[in-house]
């Protein structure tokens, strides 16, 4: 058994598949739009990953809480395989103008990561 996708509703669909295509390499299918629910997505897949995300709008979503600590789904971690790439991609990051919420650091538990706020105050984690 496997994670085959994890779904993911943002406000501004285009915005948000730049940034993973842009940052994290990700490959894009081609635009699925459903005209009669007004359901809009892309599959994301990640290099050497085997669990796609997938990034949908629909005309009737909308922001409820903005909050960081939140319940439901908290971040999405990305392993970009060395300590050097997250420190790498943190300043790229940083210098395109995303908050650094946290690092890079090694954590409590082992990791070395970084946490930067992506569009629409998605968590992202950098690891190693």
């Amino acid at each position: 058994m496997k994670i085959d996708h994890i779904a993911l509703y943002c406000l501004d669909l285009e915005a948000m598949r730049d940034f993973f295509v842009k940052y994290f390499h990700a490959t894009s299918n081609n635009l699925y739009h459903n005209k009669r629910t007004g359901l809009r997505s892309y599959f994301l897949t990640f290099p050497d990953g085997d669990v796609r995300l997938e990034i949908m709008s629909r005309p009737e979503v909308t922001s409820v809480d903005e909050s960081l600590m939140r319940h439901g789904f908290v971040h999405l971690s990305v392993s970009v395989g060395t300590k050097e790439q997250v420190d790498r991609m943190t300043s790229e990051l940083r210098e395109a103008g995303y908050e650094v919420l946290s690092g890079p650091r090694t954590t409590g538990d082992g990791y070395y990561e970084s946490v930067i706020q992506a569009p629409e105050n998605i968590q992202v984690e950098i690891t190693e």
